[in-house]
């Protein structure tokens, strides 16, 4: 689910702000158990651009965040973000693992015949 996210996208409400806030944070955990980097990606941006959004409402504007339904959906985000933090971290350490794993097999010799690992 792509939440498309311009500069001359019409200004929803904070309400609006936050479920599709929600949406995108679903649509991460789904894209991190599919370790698909791009999609990702993608959604960690619009996500960002969202939250931008929601932190440029005025004090006095932001009266959903306040309200028991946004406490409630913040609530409901904050064990997904601790998910997306944590997958990502292993994620994260299965891809370097994978790469030094890689590139220990990435044998040289050098001119007196000497085995060695390419990296110095």
């Amino acid at each position: 689910m792509e939440v498309p996210i311009t500069a001359a996208a019409p200004r929803f409400s904070e309400q609006e702000l936050w479920l599709r806030y929600l949406g995108v944070t679903k649509e991460l955990m789904k894209a991190i158990d599919m370790e698909d980097i791009d999609t990702f990606l993608q959604l960690v941006d619009q996500r960002q651009a969202l939250l931008e959004k929601i932190q440029a409402i005025p004090e006095n504007e932001a009266l959903f965040s306040k309200s028991e339904a946004g406490m409630a959906l913040k609530r409901e985000i904050k064990p997904m973000d601790m998910q997306i933090i944590f997958k990502g971290r292993t994620w994260l350490n299965k891809a370097k693992n994978h790469t030094n794993t890689v590139r220990s097999y990435d044998v040289s010799y050098s001119a007196t015949g000497n085995m060695f690992n390419g990296e110095y």
